[in-house]
């Protein structure tokens, strides 16, 4: 059984901004409750190829897994992919403009579970859309108070 996970927000900020937070990983641990750390394993800029090592707390368990990125659209797309461990995982962003100062981000996660993660897909489904939409709603808290402070 495959997990296939999507959840959207509407951020008050213009999409680069939204975009550009979003798809550093280094952020990563800023919005996603359950990420508590990120190594990059390749030098340079963010690209196609680039790898990262994510920490996270999930379900009561410590996972570990490095994603490498598979698609790089500036403002518009933004995709990782992991095949390591009991749930490989592609994780995937869009961000669409709505006008100036508005932005839809989708958030989007789809794996194949193996081993024992299998029986636990349709639980698995379920913690990770309340996983995704907490972390679209700190993401808009942090992006638009942000926004609201610079403007101050």
């Amino acid at each position: 059984m495959s997990v296939d996970v999507q959840t959207e927000i509407i951020i008050n900020c213009p999409r680069d901004v939204v975009a550009n937070y979003a798809s550093d990983p280094n952020n990563a641990p800023k919005w996603y409750i359950n990420i508590k750390s990120v190594e990059g394993k390749t030098e340079g800029p963010l690209r196609v190829g680039s790898r990262m090592t994510f920490v996270a707390q999930f379900l009561g368990k410590r996972l570990e897994y490095t994603y490498e990125v598979t698609e790089l659209l500036p403002g518009s797309r933004f995709q990782m992919k992991t095949a390591e461990g009991p749930f490989p995982m592609e994780t995937t962003y869009e961000w669409k403009e709505i006008d100036n100062s508005t932005t839809l981000m989708t958030l989007r996660n789809r794996g194949k579970p193996t081993g024992f993660s299998v029986l636990l897909s349709p639980f698995i489904s379920v913690a990770m859309q309340r996983a995704n939409r907490k972390d679209l709603a700190l993401i808009k808290r942090i992006l638009e108070s942000l926004t609201s402070n610079a403007g101050e």
